[in-house]
């Protein structure tokens, strides 16, 4: 399975290189695949790659998404197991 998380590209370096932020996290990725991002441009990261230019409003449901299954797995992981009977 893989996984493409949009990121905010907040830095360009050079003509296939830009710094992303990833939830607070900045990132150095290639955007050898997508040339005409620019700053402030959300693009789909896949192992170190823009792989495609993403619209701020499905980053932004996107992002929300992922926070909420995130949030999710941390209440459940705090949950205490059920106790069976013998």
């Amino acid at each position: 399975m893989c996984l493409a998380i949009p990121a905010r590209i907040v830095e360009l370096r050079g003509t296939d290189t830009a710094v992303v932020d990833l939830a607070g996290v900045r990132k150095e990725i290639s955007i050898a695949l997508v040339p005409e991002a620019r700053v402030d441009d959300y693009v789909i990261v896949h192992v170190g790659h823009a792989i495609g230019l993403l619209d701020p409003e499905e980053a932004a449901r996107t992002l929300a998404l992922f926070a909420e299954l995130s949030a999710a797995e941390a209440s459940e992981a705090v949950q205490p197991s059920p106790v069976r009977a013998a």
